[in-house]
Protein backbone atom coordinates (compact mmCIF):
# COMPACT_ATOMS: atom_id res chain seq x y z
CA UNK A 1 0.00 0.00 0.00
CA UNK A 2 1.37 3.42 -1.04
CA UNK A 3 1.78 5.83 1.87
CA UNK A 4 0.42 9.33 1.11
CA UNK A 5 3.07 12.06 1.04
CA UNK A 6 0.60 14.27 2.97
CA UNK A 7 -2.01 12.90 5.34
CA UNK A 8 -4.30 15.12 7.40
CA UNK A 9 -6.60 13.54 9.96
CA UNK A 10 -9.51 15.30 11.70
CA UNK A 11 -7.98 18.76 11.33
CA UNK A 12 -9.77 21.49 13.25
CA UNK A 13 -8.79 25.12 13.70
CA UNK A 14 -10.66 27.24 16.23
CA UNK A 15 -9.68 30.80 17.18
CA UNK A 16 -10.96 33.15 19.85
CA UNK A 17 -12.53 36.40 18.66
CA UNK A 18 -14.21 39.28 20.45
CA UNK A 19 -17.52 37.59 19.63
CA UNK A 20 -16.46 34.16 20.88
CA UNK A 21 -15.00 31.10 19.21
CA UNK A 22 -14.68 30.99 15.43
CA UNK A 23 -14.29 27.60 13.73
CA UNK A 24 -12.12 28.01 10.61
CA UNK A 25 -11.60 24.29 9.87
CA UNK A 26 -13.78 21.44 11.08
CA UNK A 27 -12.88 17.72 10.88
CA UNK A 28 -10.84 17.94 7.67
CA UNK A 29 -9.43 14.65 6.36
CA UNK A 30 -7.18 14.73 3.31
CA UNK A 31 -4.66 12.43 1.65
CA UNK A 32 -2.32 13.52 -1.15
CA UNK A 33 -0.06 11.07 -2.97
CA UNK A 34 3.49 11.70 -4.18
CA UNK A 35 3.55 13.44 -7.56
CA UNK A 36 -0.11 14.44 -7.38
CA UNK A 37 -1.33 17.96 -8.17
CA UNK A 38 -4.21 19.16 -6.00
CA UNK A 39 -6.10 22.46 -6.06
CA UNK A 40 -7.86 23.62 -2.89
CA UNK A 41 -10.76 25.87 -3.84
CA UNK A 42 -13.68 27.57 -2.12
CA UNK A 43 -15.18 30.93 -1.33
CA UNK A 44 -13.27 33.56 0.63
CA UNK A 45 -13.33 32.62 4.30
CA UNK A 46 -13.77 28.90 3.63
CA UNK A 47 -10.44 28.05 5.32
CA UNK A 48 -8.27 27.38 2.24
CA UNK A 49 -5.17 29.34 3.25
CA UNK A 50 -5.43 28.16 6.86
CA UNK A 51 -5.50 24.53 5.67
CA UNK A 52 -2.53 25.12 3.37
CA UNK A 53 -0.53 26.61 6.24
CA UNK A 54 -1.32 23.65 8.49
CA UNK A 55 -0.44 21.09 5.79
CA UNK A 56 2.88 22.87 5.27
CA UNK A 57 3.71 23.11 8.97
CA UNK A 58 3.52 26.90 9.04
CA UNK A 59 0.65 26.73 11.52
CA UNK A 60 -0.70 24.18 13.99
CA UNK A 61 -4.28 22.91 14.15
CA UNK A 62 -6.35 23.13 17.30
CA UNK A 63 -6.73 19.35 17.02
CA UNK A 64 -5.92 16.59 14.56
CA UNK A 65 -2.65 15.52 12.96
CA UNK A 66 -0.68 16.09 9.78
CA UNK A 67 1.98 13.74 8.44
CA UNK A 68 4.26 15.29 5.82
CA UNK A 69 6.76 13.09 3.95
CA UNK A 70 6.67 10.52 6.74
CA UNK A 71 6.95 13.00 9.64
CA UNK A 72 4.05 13.84 11.93
CA UNK A 73 4.71 17.56 11.86
CA UNK A 74 1.88 18.38 14.27
CA UNK A 75 3.85 16.54 16.97
CA UNK A 76 7.01 18.63 16.40
CA UNK A 77 8.11 21.93 17.89
CA UNK A 78 8.61 24.98 15.64
CA UNK A 79 12.35 24.37 15.18
CA UNK A 80 11.79 20.78 14.07
CA UNK A 81 8.93 21.81 11.77
CA UNK A 82 11.19 24.45 10.22
CA UNK A 83 13.79 21.75 9.52
CA UNK A 84 11.21 19.58 7.78
CA UNK A 85 10.07 22.57 5.71
CA UNK A 86 13.65 23.39 4.77
CA UNK A 87 14.33 19.81 3.67
CA UNK A 88 11.03 18.93 2.00
CA UNK A 89 8.95 21.97 1.05
CA UNK A 90 8.91 24.86 -1.40
CA UNK A 91 6.55 27.85 -1.29
CA UNK A 92 5.09 30.29 -3.82
CA UNK A 93 2.98 33.09 -2.34
CA UNK A 94 0.61 35.65 -3.84
CA UNK A 95 2.81 38.45 -2.51
CA UNK A 96 6.08 36.96 -3.87
CA UNK A 97 7.95 37.45 -0.55
CA UNK A 98 11.32 38.11 -2.15
CA UNK A 99 14.07 39.72 -0.07
CA UNK A 100 14.35 43.29 -1.31
CA UNK A 101 18.03 43.61 -0.41
CA UNK A 102 19.00 40.64 -2.60
CA UNK A 103 19.19 40.41 -6.39
CA UNK A 104 17.10 37.92 -8.33
CA UNK A 105 20.10 35.59 -8.44
CA UNK A 106 20.77 35.92 -4.70
CA UNK A 107 17.11 35.27 -3.87
CA UNK A 108 17.14 32.04 -5.89
CA UNK A 109 20.53 31.00 -4.50
CA UNK A 110 19.30 31.29 -0.91
CA UNK A 111 17.79 27.78 -0.48
CA UNK A 112 20.93 26.13 -1.85
CA UNK A 113 23.22 28.26 0.31
CA UNK A 114 21.18 27.39 3.40
CA UNK A 115 21.63 23.70 2.50
CA UNK A 116 25.35 24.20 2.00
CA UNK A 117 25.31 23.40 -1.73
CA UNK A 118 28.57 24.20 -3.48
CA UNK A 119 26.80 24.82 -6.80
CA UNK A 120 23.97 27.03 -5.55
CA UNK A 121 24.83 29.80 -8.02
CA UNK A 122 24.98 27.46 -11.03
CA UNK A 123 21.58 25.96 -10.21
CA UNK A 124 20.09 29.41 -9.53
CA UNK A 125 21.28 30.70 -12.90
CA UNK A 126 19.86 27.61 -14.62
CA UNK A 127 16.46 28.09 -12.99
CA UNK A 128 16.36 31.81 -13.81
CA UNK A 129 17.09 30.92 -17.44
CA UNK A 130 14.23 28.40 -17.30
CA UNK A 131 11.79 31.07 -16.14
CA UNK A 132 13.01 33.54 -18.78
CA UNK A 133 15.00 35.84 -16.50
CA UNK A 134 18.57 34.97 -17.45
CA UNK A 135 19.18 38.62 -18.36
CA UNK A 136 17.76 39.95 -15.08
CA UNK A 137 19.93 38.05 -12.57
CA UNK A 138 21.45 41.25 -11.17
CA UNK A 139 18.17 43.11 -10.78
CA UNK A 140 16.54 43.73 -7.40
CA UNK A 141 12.84 42.99 -6.79
CA UNK A 142 11.95 46.70 -7.00
CA UNK A 143 13.37 46.73 -10.55
CA UNK A 144 11.14 43.84 -11.67
CA UNK A 145 7.47 43.72 -12.65
CA UNK A 146 4.99 41.67 -10.63
CA UNK A 147 5.13 38.83 -13.13
CA UNK A 148 8.93 38.86 -13.09
CA UNK A 149 8.98 38.83 -9.29
CA UNK A 150 6.65 35.82 -9.28
CA UNK A 151 8.95 34.05 -11.76
CA UNK A 152 11.88 34.66 -9.40
CA UNK A 153 9.76 33.28 -6.54
CA UNK A 154 8.98 30.14 -8.57
CA UNK A 155 12.65 29.64 -9.41
CA UNK A 156 13.51 30.04 -5.71
CA UNK A 157 10.83 27.52 -4.72
CA UNK A 158 12.21 24.86 -7.06
CA UNK A 159 15.81 25.68 -6.06
CA UNK A 160 15.02 24.08 -2.70
CA UNK A 161 14.42 20.79 -4.60
CA UNK A 162 11.16 20.27 -2.73
CA UNK A 163 9.24 17.04 -2.49
CA UNK A 164 6.13 19.19 -2.03
CA UNK A 165 5.42 22.63 -3.47
CA UNK A 166 2.73 24.70 -1.72
CA UNK A 167 1.36 27.67 -3.68
CA UNK A 168 -1.08 30.21 -2.22
CA UNK A 169 -2.94 32.19 -4.91
CA UNK A 170 0.18 32.35 -7.14
CA UNK A 171 -1.69 34.26 -9.87
CA UNK A 172 -3.75 36.42 -7.52
CA UNK A 173 -1.81 39.67 -8.06
CA UNK A 174 -1.24 39.22 -11.80
CA UNK A 175 -3.12 40.15 -14.96
CA UNK A 176 -4.69 37.39 -17.07
CA UNK A 177 -1.87 37.03 -19.61
CA UNK A 178 0.89 37.10 -16.99
CA UNK A 179 -1.11 34.73 -14.80
CA UNK A 180 -1.33 32.21 -17.65
CA UNK A 181 2.46 32.34 -18.10
CA UNK A 182 2.92 31.72 -14.39
CA UNK A 183 0.52 28.74 -14.53
CA UNK A 184 2.48 27.25 -17.44
CA UNK A 185 5.78 27.76 -15.59
CA UNK A 186 4.56 26.11 -12.40
CA UNK A 187 3.32 23.02 -14.23
CA UNK A 188 6.34 22.79 -16.55
CA UNK A 189 8.78 22.90 -13.64
CA UNK A 190 6.55 20.66 -11.56
CA UNK A 191 6.72 18.01 -14.27
CA UNK A 192 10.50 18.36 -14.60
CA UNK A 193 11.08 17.99 -10.86
CA UNK A 194 8.28 15.41 -10.23
CA UNK A 195 7.10 17.51 -7.30
CA UNK A 196 3.84 17.07 -5.43
CA UNK A 197 1.86 20.27 -5.94
CA UNK A 198 -0.74 21.64 -3.52
CA UNK A 199 -2.20 25.02 -4.33
CA UNK A 200 -4.92 27.36 -3.14
CA UNK A 201 -6.58 29.34 -5.90
CA UNK A 202 -9.63 31.25 -7.07
CA UNK A 203 -8.34 30.89 -10.64
CA UNK A 204 -10.39 28.28 -12.52
CA UNK A 205 -7.68 27.98 -15.19
CA UNK A 206 -5.15 27.05 -12.55
CA UNK A 207 -7.43 24.64 -10.71
CA UNK A 208 -8.38 22.86 -13.93
CA UNK A 209 -4.73 22.02 -14.61
CA UNK A 210 -4.56 19.96 -11.41
CA UNK A 211 -5.32 16.26 -11.24
CA UNK A 212 -7.72 16.75 -8.36
CA UNK A 213 -9.80 19.58 -6.90
CA UNK A 214 -10.68 19.72 -3.18
CA UNK A 215 -13.47 22.15 -2.34
CA UNK A 216 -13.84 23.70 1.10
CA UNK A 217 -17.03 25.30 2.38
CA UNK A 218 -17.37 26.65 5.92
CA UNK A 219 -14.20 24.84 6.94
CA UNK A 220 -15.25 21.39 5.73
CA UNK A 221 -14.27 19.35 2.68
CA UNK A 222 -17.18 18.95 0.31
CA UNK A 223 -17.88 15.41 -0.90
Amino acid sequence: MVQPIIEAKSIAKVVETSEGQLTILDAVDLEINAGESVAIVGASGSGKTTLLGILAGLDLPSSGSVTLVGREITALDEEARARVRGEQVGFVFQTFQLLGSLTALENVMLPGELRGDGDAETEARRLLEKVGLGARVGHYPRQLSGGEQQRVAIARAFASRPNVLFADEPTGNLDTVTGQRIIDLIFDLNAEFSTTLVLVTHDDRLASRCQRIVELAAGRVQA
